[in-house]
């Protein structure tokens, strides 16, 4: 971490990072991590979960916009998570949590069915060669745990800059027996995406934003 973000994370981890059990690696999650997230919050309200939420734009201004709502943000590079937490500070947010974990595995543990109003996997990792492709985070097993996860009207939604991973994520999902299309095919711009400066990079090297929105069925 840089000295501003050492500061932002020493003055307010306590306030908006959850602790939860690792498994064999720092980032991954025990077998046996649980969250009450109405403990965790202190109230019960609906619940929108980011993973992979880099700096915190796409949550801030999430929580921003829905202050009847907790946000989740799972981010695994720490120093992310602290510049995260001076965006919350200055803004005065209370309604966000952070975990510094593997969110797509924690999605199995630490959620129950039909739990989250709003998933979003905003600009995942394209994984570019071919043999990593197995690392993606969308697939066809996902695809089905999150479809468990999502409340009857819950929502999915994603977007990437890369045209080979948006058309692997629709073949994925559009082949889900659980998830149906939104909108029959590429969603429009989502209205509660902020542009971040990973997003702007893509659209200043003339790179087309595919987004994707998918419910349960």
């Amino acid at each position: 971490m840089n000295p501003s973000q050492q500061r932002a994370w020493d003055a307010h981890h306590d306030d908006w990072v959850i602790e939860l059990a690792a498994g064999e690696r720092q980032t991954s999650v025990a077998d046996h991590a649980r969250i009450d997230w109405t403990a965790a919050f202190g109230r019960q309200a609906p619940l929108i979960v980011e993973i992979g939420s880099g700096t915190g734009a796409a949550i801030t201004a999430g929580a921003l916009a829905h202050p009847d709502a907790n946000l989740i943000a799972f981010e695994v590079f720490t120093p992310a998570v602290a510049s995260t937490l001076s965006k919350l500070s200055r803004n005065g947010l209370s309604n966000v949590r952070l975990v510094v974990a593997d969110g797509a595995q924690a999605l199995a543990t630490v959620f129950d069915p039909s739990s989250i109003t709003e998933l979003w996997t905003f600009f995942p990792d394209p994984w570019h060669k071919a043999r990593h492709h197995k690392r993606r985070l969308v697939s066809a097993e996902f695809a089905e745990l999150v479809a468990s996860r999502l409340t009857p009207d819950g929502v999915w939604r994603l977007a990437t800059d890369w045209a080979d991973y948006a058309e692997a994520m629709r073949e994925v999902l559009d082949a889900c027996p659980l998830l149906a299309n939104v909108h029959g095919g590429w969603a429009p711009r989502f209205d509660g995406r902020v542009i971040t400066k990973y997003e702007q990079r893509g659209i200043d090297a003339g790179r087309t934003i595919y987004d994707l929105s998918y419910t349960r069925r």
